[in-house]
């Protein structure tokens, strides 16, 4: 009984991660749009310039891999 009840908890945790982790992906990425794409945010790029957006490890995902050659 408790291995059985072990098991579902395990499973119900990573499930929570993985939900978390998209949550924020989706968050950070309206967040980042919404601000982009204000008012506020276009005249701070015409003000300050635009700045380079930090790279992510999720820009290096498989659609990017067609862009590079194999040797």
């Amino acid at each position: 009984m408790d291995c059985c009840l072990g098991g579902f908890l395990v499973k119900a945790i990573i499930f929570f991660i993985v939900g978390l982790f998209m949550l924020y992906i989706v968050i950070e990425t309206a967040v980042r749009r919404g601000i982009n794409h204000s008012i506020i945010g276009q005249f701070l790029e015409k003000k300050y310039g635009m700045k380079e957006d930090e790279r992510s490890f999720l820009d290096d995902d498989l659609d990017n891999e067609k862009n590079k050659t194999d040797y």
